[in-house]
């Protein structure tokens, strides 16, 4: 009788860790600013806009090359280089794709 009194359930110790590793993480995000947060924002919006836009398109092997995003690839490393939290890292990898996009059917960028 007393081997059953003894024996502790495992599962009772690796219930809390999930959970306080959790509350931790909520509030490691809540301590950002929002006014960095919409800083951010400001920044990835305008570097999606950045196009290099060509006044005579260029041909390389069969393609034409009217623009380049410039300003996409230097905010995708840049995201990927500064940002440390993975969702917050999604989040901005769609904005400056979706404003990549828009803008690439506008007349915004730098013509050479």
């Amino acid at each position: 009788m007393t081997s059953k009194k003894q024996t502790k359930n495992p599962k009772s110790k690796t219930l809390n860790k999930p959970r306080a590793a959790s509350h931790a993480r909520v509030k490691e995000m809540i301590t950002e600013p929002d006014s960095t947060y919409f800083l951010k924002l400001v920044v990835v919006v305008l570097l999606g806009a950045m196009w290099l836009r060509f006044s005579h398109p260029l041909t390389w092997q069969g393609f034409t090359v009217i623009a380049f995003p410039i300003g996409a690839v230097i905010g995708l490393l840049l995201i990927r280089l500064l940002e440390k939290d993975q969702l917050d890292r999604k989040i901005w990898y769609a904005v400056l794709l979706i404003v990549a996009l828009a803008c690439s059917f506008s007349p915004t960028g730098i013509v050479i």
